[in-house]
């Protein structure tokens, strides 16, 4: 059978197996005051009062308002069946009242849902109110999708139309309140917001809509919490800047900075400072047992080629070990991961050193380990190279940019490498960290067309690197 859309959720339209049909402006208001009629059948005389917009009958004219009404006919049931097939008589039927005081010729125009869109809405509607929320947000959604501009604009305010467009129009408001409320129930509030403030601007003076847009409002800085810049990397999951404490993050791997040696002794701070991130790990994810993650790290560290081993005499203090920057060593803690990864150098006077290019290089062998090792969950990581690393060339807003870019352009070879990366900044931090450049810069980007923040201007950009299986060995 031939497939045919009728639209009137906005100006009028007619599909014939997908393609638009053009039809003449009297033959469209033809369309629509059948549509108005709702299935029911409608004479001759009141067809040609209304689409001719005359007011009664002249006399010795009724049979050529009849011969123009059914030239209207004849050009729509055309347009309904190009293929001559009989859908045009079947959808546009022609009828004899007997009820008057002579037999009248009347049409009726019978679609199905499918074949009609303000049926389809209607149902949508109708049958959202009554079920769960996933299934009422799914078909308010999709019913909302229908409307393209006022129903039935054709007939402007015309009395034949006034009671379908008033059910309409009530329709469309309860669909978009209905919608509100569901995606709040699912806590989806962002995606309620936008129709929550479509409402508002439409009726300014509403008390309940603007209530309700305040409401959502809260929810959604509530719901931020500490998050102070989101930025999705299309197809490569979200980069989130948060407020607060990396071992606070318990849903994410952690990333944790080391020196090349993999030092965790914090006696005296002699080795490795207590109020570096290596030695809050000690104390907040192994009980402060500092052997315990000792043996871990070693563990992993076997199966790999060491660069050098220092002599007693030139580091008394510490490990002599020292591998190269990059080596990252992934631990099972509590059911998620820390990625150890090297990324400064620990002189033999204790003092640790990096640059720009060891922790770019150090950046880039660390990805690949998360991809292979961090089983597809958010992954958290701190400033690193802002502490005791010393990478005095770069300032905080620098090394921000730095990880993120190297995380945007390794996504871009592995999409699958987390869902999310989460820097996290102290709060000591922020003011000099700018978050507004780092802002800026993703949203030129994206409306560029572009996932990265790598190249052009700015901070310098990352290299590429790669990993092995197990401990990932680094640069050398």
């Amino acid at each position: 059978m031939t497939r045919i859309r009728v639209s009137v959720l906005g100006p009028a339209g007619l599909e014939v197996d997908g393609i638009p049909v053009r039809l003449t402006p009297l033959t469209t208001r033809l369309l629509v005051r059948l549509v108005a009629a709702e299935g029911e059948a409608v004479p001759v005389r009141t067809l040609h009062r209304d689409v001719w917009a005359v007011d009664g009958e002249r006399p010795h004219q009724s049979g050529r308002h009849r011969n123009e009404v059914q030239k209207r006919v004849l050009e729509l049931r055309r347009a309904l069946d190009p293929d001559h097939g009989g859908d045009g008589a079947r959808v546009l039927r022609t009828e004899q009242l007997l009820a008057a005081p002579a037999p009248e010729t009347a049409y009726r125009l019978v679609l199905t849902p499918e074949q009609l869109d303000c049926a389809e809405f209607t149902d949508l509607v109708n049958s959202a109110l009554l079920a769960a929320p996933a299934s009422a947000a799914d078909r308010l959604a999709a019913a909302l999708a229908l409307v393209r501009g006022r129903p039935l604009a054709e007939a402007g305010g015309e009395d034949f139309a006034r009671p379908l467009v008033r059910r309409l129009l009530a329709l469309h408001e309860t669909a978009r309140r209905q919608l509100i409320r569901s995606r709040m129930d699912l806590g989806r509030h962002d995606l309620a917001l936008p129709v929550a403030q479509q409402l508002a601007r439409e009726r300014p003076d509403d008390q309940d809509v603007a209530e309700l847009l305040g409401a959502l409002r809260a929810r959604l800085r509530e719901r931020h919490g500490q998050e102070l810049l989101r930025h999705t990397f299309p197809g490569a999951g979200d980069l989130v800047v948060v407020r607060g404490d990396l071992f606070d993050q318990e849903d994410a791997n952690l990333v944790v900075g080391f020196t090349d040696t993999f030092d965790t002794a914090t006696e005296r701070d002699l080795v490795i400072s207590r109020d570096s991130v290596q030695g809050q790990l000690v104390d907040r994810l192994f009980g402060g047992e500092r052997k315990l993650l000792d043996d871990r790290l070693q563990a992993g560290l076997r199966a790999l080629t060491p660069l050098r081993t220092e002599r007693p005499r030139d580091k008394p203090r510490g490990r002599r070990v020292r591998y190269p920057l990059g080596t990252t060593v992934p631990l099972t803690v509590d059911g998620r991961r820390v990625f150890a990864v090297a990324y400064s150098r620990l002189g033999n006077d204790l003092v640790a050193r990096s640059g720009p290019a060891d922790l770019r290089e150090s950046l880039a062998t660390l990805w690949p380990a998360v991809a292979r090792y961090g089983m597809f969950k958010p992954v958290a990581i701190p400033l690193i190279g802002s502490g005791l690393a010393r990478i005095v060339e770069l300032d905080r807003t620098q090394l921000l940019f730095m990880i993120v870019e190297s995380f945007a352009a390794h996504c871009r070879r592995d999409p699958a490498t987390a869902p999310e990366l989460r820097v996290v900044i102290r709060p000591a931090d922020l003011e000099r960290t700018d978050l507004s450049a780092l802002g800026t810069h993703l949203r030129t980007r994206a409306a560029h067309g572009r996932a990265d923040v790598g190249a052009g201007t700015g901070p310098p950009s990352t290299g590429a690197g790669a990993g092995d299986s197990g401990a990932v060995q680094g640069h050398r």
